[in-house]
Parts: structure tokens; C-alpha cells; sequence
């Protein structure tokens, strides 16, 4: 299961991410990334190996942009690797998107890309994305938003995306189909997340995203939209009340036994 975290607020993205991605890192995974806008561009890092490396690589560098998004990859299509790992980003990256689940009709629009000019370099199937973004945004479409929106809609499979463009600094597109993604609104910025224990410590109260939804995130706060891009004025929000130890290890060596020891209380 890959993980995604994304933030976008008033302080630099960087630790935020990595925090996240630590916090994702029961889902199992064998390479980490983030794309973080930095002066006028997309700086995007990833590595083979666990999120500390990432972290390590990240200490170097010490970005201070306060957009990012984060991800921890289990492979799928192609192998381990920093050339498969995420975020993978358009031609001109420009554009860079995370991504949990499988694009079943990825051969196909990758065929159709290249015949259009588009250039891959990695063996994934989430590659598609950024360039089906990339491509409508050349068709006319007029942001980000819509440009996600016409992208998904030639998506076939499952899907949790993150979006960030240099284009658009600031902001973050994020949607869903059979794949979750929550959102939530802090003190410092915006965050979206494939599991809320990524931002409990900013916020407990989230958004649950439907299938087929998108939300825009900013540093002034979060809109929701339908697949037809129709603003959703009054989304669900549920509080979360439990503490973060109910979802971290618990001193045990790994989730699996720390569940086994856990069936007694759950079943009372």
C-alpha cells in the first residue's frame, strides 16, 4: 500500500513530509519521494530504501518552500528504483503528482502520449498522470483543477492522487477512486493524507473524500468539488478523538503482532 502526504501553509513543507511519511510507514513500502515548490520550481528528491534515507538526502538541502507532497511506494509496475519511485513529474516538470493504486489503461495512454510527444522515464504505470495533466493544460484547460479533472476522467482503475504545479504556487489538487485520501485544515496550512495519523497532530478534524471528488488546497484553506466541478459547500467533516498510540506500534516490534495482541480487547 503507498502512502501520500501533501501540505501546503505558512511553514516549510520539508519536515512536515518526511514526519508524514514516517508516521505512513506501516503501509509497507520500498522507496520515498517529495516534491517541494522552491523558487519557482518543483524540487523533487526520491530514493530507493526507507524514508530516513530520504530524509537524510533532504537534510542537504533544507528546502524552505511551504508546498509540498510526500510519497512511499510499494512497486507495482516496474521495479524498485529511484527512476520508478514517486513523485513522477511532466515533460517539463512542471506539474508532479503522487499516486496510491493501479491505472489498469496505462499501456494505452502511455502508447497515445508518445505518439503526442511525450517523453517517459520511468516503467510505472502513475507516469500517465502528470502527462495527461500536462497535455490538457496545452489543450486549454484553464488550471490545475480542471486540468486534473479532464486527466481523470480518461483514468480506468484505482486511484488516490496529489497534484502540485509551479504554475499554480500554493496549491494542491487531490482526488480519489477506491483509494483513500482525507483532508484536513490546521493552524499552519492544509493537509491531504492516505491515513490520518499523517496530520492528527494538526488537525482532527477531516474530510473523508467520496470517490470521484476533488479538493483544492491552499494556504488559506480547502474547497471541495464534485466530479462534475461543482463546488460542495457543506462537506463532512468527522472529529477524530482517539490518540495516536491507538494507531502507532505501541512498543511492539511490528503492527502484525501488536494486532494479534490487540484481538482479546477488540473483540470485548
Amino acid at each position: 500500500m503507498c502512502g501520500i502526504v501533501g501540505f501546503t501553509g505558512t511553514r516549510p513543507a520539508q519536515g512536515i513530509l518526511i514526519e508524514g511519511l514516517s508516521r505512513l510507514e506501516y503501509r509497507g513500502y520500498d522507496s520515498a519521494g517529495v516534491a517541494i515548490y522552491q523558487d519557482g520550481k518543483l524540487e523533487v528528491v526520491h530514493r530507493k530504501g526507507k524514508v530516513s534515507s530520504l530524509a537524510h538526502t533532504l537534510g542537504h538541502f533544507n528546502f524552505e518552500g511551504a508546498c509540498g507532497i510526500g510519497h512511499t511506494r510499494w512497486a507495482t509496475h516496474g521495479r524498485p528504483s529511484e527512476a520508478n519511485a514517486h513523485p513522477h513529474t511532466s515533460c517539463d516538470g512542471r506539474i508532479a503528482v503522487v499516486h496510491n493504486g493501479i491505472i489498469e489503461n496505462f499501456a494505452d495512454l502511455r502508447e497515445e502520449l508518445q505518439a503526442a510527444g511525450h517523453s517517459f522515464t520511468s516503467d510505472t504505470d502513475t507516469e500517465v498522470v502528470p502527462h495527461l495533466i500536462e497535455q490538457a493544460l496545452r489543450d486549454g484547460a484553464p488550471d490545475l483543477l480542471s486540468a486534473v479533472r479532464s486527466a481523470c476522467e480518461r483514468l480506468v482503475g484505482a486511484y488516490a492522487l496529489a497534484v502540485v504545479s509551479a504554475d499554480e504556487p500554493g496549491t494542491i489538487v487531490a482526488t480519489r477512486k477506491d483509494s483513500p485520501l482525507v483532508v484536513g485544515q490546521g493552524a499552519e496550512g492544509a493537509y491531504v493524507a492516505s491515513d490520518i495519523i499523517a496530520m492528527i497532530d494538526a488537525t482532527r478534524d477531516v474530510v473523508v473524500m467520496n470517490d470521484g471528488e476533488l479538493a483544492k488546497l491552499t494556504p488559506e484553506g480547502v474547497t471541495y468539488y464534485t466530479a462534475a466541478g461543482q463546488v460542495i459547500e457543506d462537506p463532512r467533516v468527522t472529529h477524530v478523538d482517539w490518540n495516536l498510540d491507538v494507531a502507532e506500534k505501541g512498543g511492539y516490534p511490528d503492527f502484525m503482532l501488536k494486532e494479534i495482541h490487540e484481538q482479546p480487547r477488540v473483540i470485548r
